[in-house]
């Protein structure tokens, strides 16, 4: 699969998902400091998943109404980074058939997904 990482997105599932052979651009590794307008505009002229833990992306898709290709938004607070790799690894093996243009939420003990408009 095809991933954008945001800024806040943890090194470790960037790391973990390049591992898994996926193709992930890092926005920390190519345009720190682009606004989150400017990474969701990537993201879709891409086609790429957007990974991040920054809820603004949200309002972006689904109040002001800007187009994405996908978003997996990691609402870990407080766990420790090995497991976080592994709920982002457990998304891709139970989800990773509905990811695209969906907003998908990843929490400690479930996952939500909302359709979004396009």
């Amino acid at each position: 699969m095809r991933f954008l990482a945001d800024e806040s997105c943890h090194g470790a599932v960037i790391q973990a998902y390049r591992d898994a052979g996926h193709d992930v651009l890092s926005i920390t590794e190519t345009r720190p400091g682009t606004p989150d307008t400017d990474v969701l505009s990537e993201s879709v002229d891409s086609a790429r998943i957007l990974l991040t833990e920054d809820k603004d992306f949200g309002d972006l898709i689904f109040v002001a109404g800007l187009r994405t290709c996908g978003v997996v938004l990691f609402r870990l607070p407080g766990v420790s980074a090995p497991a976080i790799v592994q709920r982002a690894l457990d998304l891709l093996e139970s989800h990773a058939d509905i990811l695209e243009n969906r907003v998908v939420v990843v929490a400690p003990n479930r996952i939500r997904v909302a359709t979004t408009t396009i």
